[in-house]
Parts: C-alpha cells; sequence; structure tokens
C-alpha cells in the first residue's frame, strides 16, 4: 500500500535500508529529501549494539558537521528520525552522491561510531530555463536551416530526475533540435525550416517546453517572441563554436582569459561587429568576468575560486551594426585549476581530561576532525603529534582521528602536556594548521611519604619537662592534593612494661615529637622507636623512620654512703686503732656510690679538718677513699678522734656526701685481744665465703664461656658475609675526657660492629676488646706472696663493654685498654682475668689509677695499681677493695702493694699525667721492720682490700 503526499509518493518503508560494512566499520542508512518529522530512518542504537538502558548514562549524543540538527535520535527507542526538512540541493548541490555524516559519541568507556545517512533524491524541482522569456530578430531573408541558439534548462535533481526532453510548440517555421551528446557544449538551437515571409507574418510567439524524467514529471516552459527583420542577410559568425578555457585559481583582476573573433560577409555598417555576453547570463559571471565590445577580450574582473565553481560555461554573442543587426553565437568553457591556496582546519572535540596517570595504553584522550577545501594532493592531509609525547594518533574515519594514550604516564615527572597535532597538506609549497591540546594528569597515590634518612639520632638531657619538643621529623610526598598530606604517627611497642605512648608522642600534621614525662639516664639510657608517616590517599600508603633517643647524663644523685663496720649513733663509723701503729697506716675506709655515669658518678674524698689544727693526724685517699695516719701515734694524741670525710663527685654542679668517722686510740695491751676476736671473726667468714665463692666462679665461668663462643662465631660470620662493608674494618677514633683534676683519653684499638635486631646496625656503639699492654714484670711477679689470704671474692664485672658514641663527652687523656686485671679469688684460687681501663704512667714506681670512660659507659673497671707494677699485698683477714656504681654494671677494683712496703700511696694516685713522688721514705729500714711485727698483731691494718 502506498500513499502520496503532494507531488511524490513515499513507501510505507520509506527505502531504507541498513548496511553494516565490517571493513570500514561504518554504519549506513538512506532517507529521501523533504521527509517530514519524525520519518523514522533506523534503529541506530540496536545496530550499534547498545542497551537502551545505557544510552542516558553513558551520554549518547549525535554530532554533525554543519549540518544542524537534521536528524536526531530518540533516547527512548534508540530510533533514528528526521528532525527538519532536508533538501538535498541546498546539501549537496548537483553531486551525484550527498549524505550526512553523522559521529555517534558514548562516554564511559569514550566510544566513536561514524554513521553515513545517504539522501535520496526526489523529484521535487521542476526544470528552469534561465529566463521566462526570450526575444528573437530573424531577418525574413534569412536562409533555411538557420539556426538560433537557446539556453536550455536546468533541473537541480541528479539522475533520472534530471534527465530532460524539450517540445517546441506547433509552428510551419521553426523546428527545435536538442543535442544528442556533450549537453555542456551544445546548446538547443532554433532551426528555420520554412522562409519567412515578413509581410504575412512580422511576429511569432512559440513555446519551448522542458520536461523531466521524475515521476511524477515537472516542467518548464520559455516562451520565444520572435520578430521578422528585412534587409541585413549576413550574421556575424565566431571562428569556434566553444572556446575551451583553463585558468589558475586566483588569477588577479585584468587576466586575459580568451580573446573571441566572429566575422561578418556583409559590408559597411552590417560588418562591424560588437561583441557581449548573452543577455541570460548570470549576475554572478557579469561580476566575475569581463568582455570587451570591441575587442573581444574576456578579461577577470572578480575572485576566481575553485571551491567555490570549478567551470564555468558562459555564452557569447556578437552582433553587427545592420538594421535589422544580426547575431552570432558561442560558448566559452572555463575551467579552473586548483591551487594549494586553503590550509588544513583542525576541529578538537570530546575531551576526556584530566587524564588519570594510572589510565591504561590505547585510553581515548580527544577526537580531531581535519578539513581541506582544496582537491587532489593539495586536499590531502597527513596529521601528526609532537615528538616526545605519551600520546599517538589513530585515524579512524578518512580524516578523523582519536588521540590516544602510548605510553605510561607519571604525574609527578610531567604533571601536565602541551600537545601540538599538525595537520599538513600535500600542496607545493604545504600549508598546514596546529590546534594545541592541553592534557593535564590526574594524580593517583602512587608514591608513600619519604623520609631525608632512615634514621635519626637524637640526644636529650635526662629530667627534662614534661611535653618537652626533642625532634621534629619531616616526611616529603611527591603527589599532590590529599594524596600528599601526610600525618605522623608513633608505631606502638612496649617499652619494659609500659607502652612507647607513654614516654613521647608525635604531633600529627607538624611531625614534632614530644617527650610526655621527665627522662630518666638511670631508668632509661637508650629509647628507640619508629614514627610512621603515612598520606591521605586511597589506598593510603606510608613509611617509618627510626628514632634513637639517647638520655643525656645530669648531676642528679648525690654520692650515698654504703654502710661499714660498727655504725654508731648519727650513722657515724667508730674504728679503734692502737697506738703502736706507724705513718701510713690504713684505718678504715669511707665507701660510696653514685647512680649517675661518667664525671658524674666519678667521686673525690676530702678531710674536713678544724680550723686550728694546722697538720691533722689522719689523711684520705682522694680517690680511694682509704683514711690513713699521718704520722706515728703518740701519747700526746687525745684518745677519741673525730673525722669528718666529704664525699664530692665531678658533676656540674658538684654533689656532696658527707661521712663521720669517730677513732679511738688504744694502748698496746689492749691490741692483742682484739686483734685476736676480729681474727677469728675474720677466720669464720672467709670460710663461709670460700663455699659460695667456688659454686659462684663455677657457674660465671660456665655462662661467660657459651657468651663468648657466641659472640666469636657472630661476628665471623657477619665478617665472613659482608667483608667490603668496613663493619669489622679498624678503626682510631679518639675520645677524649677531661676534667678539674685531669685529662685522659683512649685510642680504639679493635672495632666491632654491634647490631640491633629492630634495625640496621649501629655504627655509633663501640665494642671494647682488651689488647695487651706489657708492664715491666710479669704477671706471676704481680702476684701477692701464697701467704696470703683473701676473705671475699670480688664481682665479676659484666663482660658487655659497649657504650653509646652519644656520650663520649670530652675526654682529654690517654686511657689504654688493659688486657687483664689479675683479682685473686682466694687461697689458691685461680687468677680472673678481666677487661679493665688504667690511666698509662710511664713511671714505673707510679701508681695507676683507672676512671670511668666516660657518661654511658656499660662496663668497666677502676684500677688502681700501687708500686713499680706489683699489686698490694692482702694482709690476714682483709678483703679486696671493690665497689660498685649504679646505672652501670662497673666494678671499682683496687690492687695494693705489700703492707711492708710502707710507701705514701695517696702519692702514686696518678690520673693522665707524670707526677713525681712527693715524699720520700719516712722510715728506714727498722722501721719497715717494726711495721712488719706489728702488722703481724693488727687486724686493722690494710682491711677490706
Amino acid at each position: 500500500m502506498t500513499y502520496c503526499q503532494g507531488s511524490w509518493c513515499l513507501l510505507p518503508s520509506l527505502l531504507l535500508f541498513t548496511i553494516w560494512e565490517a571493513g570500514s566499520g561504518q554504519l549506513h542508512y538512506s532517507v529521501p529529501e523533504e521527509a517530514k518529522h519524525g520519518t523514522f530512518v533506523g534503529r541506530i542504537a540496536q545496530d550499534l549494539g547498545l542497551e537502551l538502558a545505557e544510552l542516558v548514562p553513558r551520554l549518547f549524543r549525535v554530532a554533525s558537521k554543519d549540518r544542524g540538527d537534521l536528524l536526531e535520535v530518540n533516547l527512548q527507542n534508540g530510533i533514528l528520525f528526521v528532525n527538519s526538512r532536508i533538501d538535498r540541493e541546498a546539501l549537496c548541490g548537483r553531486s551525484a552522491e550527498c549524505s550526512i555524516h553523522l559521529e555517534v559519541i558514548v562516554d564511559r568507556p569514550l566510544q566513536v561510531f561514524h554513521v553515513e545517512v545517504e539522501v535520496r533524491d526526489i523529484n521535487d524541482n521542476p526544470p528552469v530555463f534561465p529566463t521566462a522569456q526570450k526575444s528573437l530578430f530573424v531577418s525574413e531573408t534569412r536562409a533555411l536551416d538557420s539556426r538560433f541558439s537557446l539556453e536550455g534548462a536546468s533541473d537541480a535533481d541528479i539522475g533520472t530526475n534530471a534527465l530532460l526532453t524539450y517540445r517546441l510548440s506547433s509552428n510551419k517555421y521553426f523546428s527545435l533540435e536538442v543535442p544528442s551528446t556533450d549537453e555542456q557544449v551544445k546548446p538547443l538551437e532554433l532551426v528555420l525550416k520554412k522562409q519567412l515571409d515578413r509581410e504575412r507574418a512580422s511576429e511569432l510567439h512559440l513555446v519551448v517546453k522542458a520536461t523531466d524524467g521524475g515521476k511524477p514529471e515537472l516542467t518548464g516552459t520559455l516562451e520565444l517572441h520572435i520578430t521578422v527583420l528585412d534587409v541585413n542577410d549576413n550574421a556575424p559568425v565566431f571562428d569556434r563554436a566553444v572556446y575551451r578555457v583553463k585558468l589558475v585559481e586566483n588569477a588577479r583582476n585584468g587576466t586575459l582569459v580568451v580573446k573571441l573573433n566572429a566575422s561578418d560577409l556583409d559590408e559597411g555598417s552590417n560588418s562591424h561587429i560588437l561583441y557581449s555576453f548573452a543577455t541570460d547570463v548570470s549576475t554572478k559571471t557579469e561580476a566575475t568576468f569581463h568582455i570587451d565590445s570591441v575587442s573581444g577580450e574576456i578579461k577577470v574582473s572578480g575572485k576566481i575560486d575553485f571551491e567555490e565553481v570549478s567551470l564555468w560555461k558562459i555564452q557569447a554573442e556578437a552582433v553587427d551594426k545592420g538594421s535589422p543587426p544580426m547575431f552570432g553565437h558561442c560558448t566559452i568553457l572555463i575551467e579552473i585549476l586548483d591551487i594549494n591556496d586553503n590550509a588544513p582546519e583542525l576541529i578538537i572535540t570530546s575531551l576526556s581530561l584530566p587524564v588519570r596517570e594510572d589510565a591504561p595504553l590505547g585510553t581515548v584522550i580527544a577526537l580531531i576532525s581535519v578539513t581541506d577545501r582544496d582537491s587532489t594532493v593539495n586536499g590531502q592531509v597527513t596529521c601528526s603529534l609532537t615528538p616526545h609525547v605519551p600520546f599517538k594518533l589513530v585515524s579512524t574515519f578518512k580524516n578523523y582521528y582519536s588521540l590516544v594514550l602510548d605510553s605510561a604516564l607519571d604525574r609527578e615527572t610531567t604533571p601536565d602536556y602541551k600537545v601540538l597535532v599538525t595537520a599538513r597538506d600535500g600542496g607545493s609549497p604545504s600549508l598546514w594548521a596546529t590546534a594545541s591540546v592541553s592534557v593535564e594528569v590526574a594524580d593517583v597515590n602512587d608514591n608513600a611519604p619519604a623520609f631525608a634518612q632512615p634514621e635519626y639520632t637524637v640526644f636529650v638531657k635526662e629530667n627534662n619537662p614534661p611535653g618537652a619538643h626533642i625532634f621534629t621529623v619531616s616526611a616529603m610526598d611527591a603527589d599532590a592534593q590529599e594524596n600528599a598530606l601526610v600525618a605522623y604517627s608513633l608505631v606502638e611497642r612496649r617499652v619494659g612494661e609500659r607502652s612507647l605512648s607513654s614516654f613521647v608522642s608525635v604531633h600529627a600534621e607538624s611531625g614534632k615529637v614530644f617527650a610526655l614525662q621527665p627522662l630518666d639516664h638511670e631508668e632509661l639510657e637508650l629509647l628507640q622507636f619508629q614514627v610512621s608517616a603515612r598520606d591521605a590517599g586511597v589506598p593510603s600508603l606510608g613509611s617509618n623512620v627510626t628514632l634513637q633517643v639517647f638520655v643525656l647524663d645530669e648531676n642528679d644523685n648525690a654520692p650515698t654512703l654504703l654502710p661499714h663496720g660498727a655504725v654508731g649513733a648519727g650513722g657515724a663509723v667508730s674504728e679503734f686503732v692502737p697506738r703502736s701503729v706507724g705513718s701510713g697506716h690504713v684505718i678504715t675506709k669511707v665507701r660510696a656510690v653514685d647512680a649517675d655515669s661518667g664525671y658524674n658518678a666519678w667521686l673525690s674524698y676530702e678531710l674536713q679538718t678544724s680550723a686550728g689544727n694546722s697538720r691533722s693526724l689522719f689523711r684520705v685517699g682522694l680517690y680511694t677513699g682509704e683514711i690513713s695516719t699521718t704520722r706515728a701515734l703518740d701519747e700526746a694524741d687525745a684518745l677519741h678522734q673525730r673525722l669528718l670525710v666529704l664525699v664530692k663527685d665531678h658533676g656540674e654542679p658538684a654533689l656532696t656526701a658527707t661521712a663521720t668517722v669517730l677513732v679511738s686510740l688504744l694502748e698496746n695491751s689492749q691490741a692483742p685481744k682484739t686483734s685476736s676476736k676480729a681474727l677469728v671473726d675474720a677466720i669464720g667468714r672467709e670460710a663461709s665465703l670460700v663455699d659460695v665463692n667456688v659454686y659462684l666462679i663455677i657457674a660465671i665461668c660456665a655462662v661467660s664461656s657459651l657468651l663468648v663462643l657466641s659472640l666469636l662465631l657472630y661476628t665471623a660470620l657477619r665478617c665472613s658475609a659482608a667483608p667490603t662493608n668496613g663493619a669489622c674494618a679498624p678503626g682510631k677514633p679518639v675520645l677524649v675526657c677531661s676534667s678539674a683534676v685531669g685529662t685522659w683519653s683512649y685510642s680504639q684499638q679493635r672495632r666491632q660492629r654491634v647490631c640491633s635486631g629492630e634495625g640496621p646496625p649501629k655504627t655509633d656503639l663501640m665494642a671494647f676488646s682488651p689488647s695487651l699492654s706489657q708492664g715491666p714484670e710479669s704477671a706471676e711477679e704481680r702476684q701477692p706472696p701464697l701467704e696470703s689470704e683473701y676473705l671475699a671474692k670480688p664481682r665479676q664485672p659484666n663482660p658487655d663493654w659497649r657504650y653509646s658514641a652519644s656520650l663520649r663527652a670530652g675526654m682529654h687523656s690517654s686511657v689504654h685498654l688493659e688486657e687483664a686485671g689479675i683479682l685473686r679469688a682466694g687461697p689458691g684460687g685461680p687468677d680472673q682475668q678481666w677487661p679493665t681501663v688504667s690511666s698509662a704512667t710511664p713511671e714505673p714506681e707510679a701508681g695507676e689509677v683507672s676512671p670511668p670512660v666516660g657518661a654511658g659507659v656499660n662496663s668497666n673497671s677502676w684500677t688502681f695499681k700501687y708500686g713499680p707494677g706489683n699489686p698490694k699485698q692482702s694482709g690476714p683477714g682483709e678483703l679486696p677493695d671493690k665497689f660498685i656504681i649504679p646505672g652501670s654494671p662497673a666494678i671499682i677494683s683496687i690492687r695494693q702493694e705489700p703492707a711492708n712496703n710502707q710507701i705514701d700511696k695517696s702519692d702514686f694516685i696518678t690520673f693522665g699525667k707524670k707526677e713525681e713522688t712527693k715524699k720520700k721514705k719516712k722510715k728506714k729500714k727498722g722501721n719497715k721492720a717494726q711495721e712488719k711485727k706489728e702488722k703481724g698483731n693488727s687486724t686493722t691494718d690494710n682491711s677490706d682490700q
């Protein structure tokens, strides 16, 4: 069933067809021109494989270059329909092919489809003559078969709809001759078939009817008004009926196109010829070209543009001056030659910006279309990009390109790109056009915060105020915006029995680390923890940094006196001394400890004398605390002596403690009784201590052997695994320490690598191993006589001789590591070889003293040596002098000279410098023999070794 509207009919299917060409990937439809609004074109969504439900979410849209809104898509059903009037002639003129190119674009992901809608011609344009009426003047003497040119009709349609047939109204004088070939060249001709007779018919009115081949047929008419003239028998004749000329585009005004030439066989005025364009030429032709009426030259007078008109068809005529005038006609065909005068045009649409830096390769960034109005090679365009950009151009259809991602993006390296697209045609010289695309790279959280170094060392004095700022950590994140916002936090762990957060805190934004409570060096020397820095990205990234907080010692602990002997009222110590003792006899020893370390725990002793006493009977060792006599006792000395001993550390400011010693002088008859009783008590104590020491020595030796074996095995493995990293290489740093009483230093003999399980090796920790220091005498020569006995075994020092480099404060004197200090375990017991630290004194007669090697030394020994290298002999009932410094496992030990070598021992206590012997021996050999005899009767001499 068909229906008609106006002068043309549509089939129910509108003769639509859809062709999917797999090779080109293009969808084709067709629609007749002049279709009414809403006419069905095709199910475009279904043909493209898209679901109706996803059209709106994916922003389905149709774009057409310079075609307005002729076609639209119903997003509800996915049907392409006619939206407004489609005039094929207005779109494509007389082009044989006419189509509307559509770009169908959908997002998420971005896809582009190309659709061609062919506009089919219908017979909607009738034939049209250039003029509706034409006047001809024909002499009555005109010969038969004379021809008169007529401009044919034109039809805006194409194909069969533009095939024209002509018919002349019925008459007996003229016939119409229609050219069968090359209708561009030969016009219609009116042929004279019968001689005219002006007297019978001076005027003729004829009608030429043009009919096209469409259905239904459409017609156009031309009315001919023919006037019959007399006399002038010959018309001008051109030397060529058709002039073919080629003219370069953009030719300048005044350029000669062609020169017409016509001749007339008449004479006189009847042979004078004037040239002109035919009366029915268009105004555009008259504006573009000019003809000289006398010479017949046609010149350029307007713009010659190949893109507007590529072929000009002009009718010219020559008329003589006869009466009536006679006309000759010709056709000029001007072919315009194209030159490369149009640069390509770039149009960038559908930008998908910004582009995530983790976008996959092949992601479409933009759509680019290119046009060039020139033809042939001048209109062939190639596109290129600026080099060294992570993008490329992919040709999708004819002059359509997609800008796609070609390599990975990194916003931290390049945050944005200025992409320059260049379109260049194939003309000579070549023309080009550029378009800039700014591609911004969106940040992705792909960089974790980074600290400047993996570990920081912080030194904090103890007793800091709560909330004190001790350090600031800072991490940088190469990302942007919230991905670069760094928040700091503690990596929680246990510090002893307490959590880390009870000691320190970190500000989340600034990274400032605060001590929440006062730190105590005596409780915590090193606080090691980690601070985490995390960004605000999704997912969040983070990194950790290790902080080693060394708590520096302050002199906040005064010396503490240790109880010793018989303590009386008010904490005073009572001692009994026979009057028979000589000069230099040791009465007792004041013992004190200091909870601090280093200089702050280094104690000195002073004897407070009364104002009127210029020379005291007693004196105290500066560093030993031993109270001894300065001269022999006599009857004039008071029976009871009250001594005040000031114990002072070396801190700044120094802290002190005072010990009171009550000395009672005994007559010689009272000494044996007292000595015998003391000797019995000492022998009992010795027996009990020997049993305990045997088991203690066995246990200590077993544990020490395992520890030494483990350390040697571990050191060997570490050194063999990484021999080139310098961990076991020898080093010679020198540490210097100074004080008011002298200076000393030590040179490191061996440096071992000490590692912590929580992090990399700690290069600021040093392990000391003893090295042999050759003395003037052998170890056997320094041993005490076999008859000397020790009633107590010294406590074994901690073999762990590590200390932190942060506590190497101000040491300035030469301190050596002795290979071994010899301690006696008792009668017949083995010699214990312990590492000791002693000052180097070149004089063999001088004593040696070992101060602590600086704050934070975890294990050290104070060793006092008297005389020329031999340890002091221990008398019966005497104990080795020893005491422990709280805060470290150090043992202070004293080795003394034999009792018969009565030398003023305080004169030989040297510290980092040479000291000459200040006093000579006060007694000769007789006095020495007497003192040796007195020692056998006395139990108070040389006590507590």
